[in-house]
């Protein structure tokens, strides 16, 4: 399944990585109708849910798994459900190794990282 790359007003220039100011750009995109903290990650969780073209293949501690999709647990944390066989790990998406070239919709993850780090 394959979803569209980001919705944001200024077109993305597919540069690796995006800019500060598109980061800046695309969190207020996600976080425009949250009130606190909570809800401002389950906006960036649902931009990228709904941007990320899922599924995708990366390595996990040297072990390659296959990303199948984003979930938000109890305790408000965006975590990849990532398989190897017939297993399934949560990893943190702010852990999450990107591979390359990146799938579509990765800027989304950046954008999360950047708000993550700045609250």
């Amino acid at each position: 399944m394959r979803r569209s790359g980001t919705r944001s007003k200024e077109k993305w220039n597919g540069r690796w990585p995006p800019s500060r100011a598109h980061l800046k750009r695309l969190v207020e995109e996600a976080i425009v109708d949250a009130y606190n903290e909570s809800e401002q990650r389950c906006g960036l969780f649902t931009m990228i849910e709904n941007h990320l073209a899922l599924p995708f293949e990366t390595e996990v501690l040297g072990v390659p798994v296959t990303v199948e999709r984003i979930d938000l647990t109890e305790a408000d944390e965006v975590v990849a459900i990532c398989r190897r066989g017939r297993r399934r790990q949560r990893i943190a998406v702010l852990d999450l190794p990107l591979p390359g070239p990146r799938p579509d919709g990765t800027e989304w993850i950046e954008a999360y990282r950047y708000w993550a780090r700045g609250r």
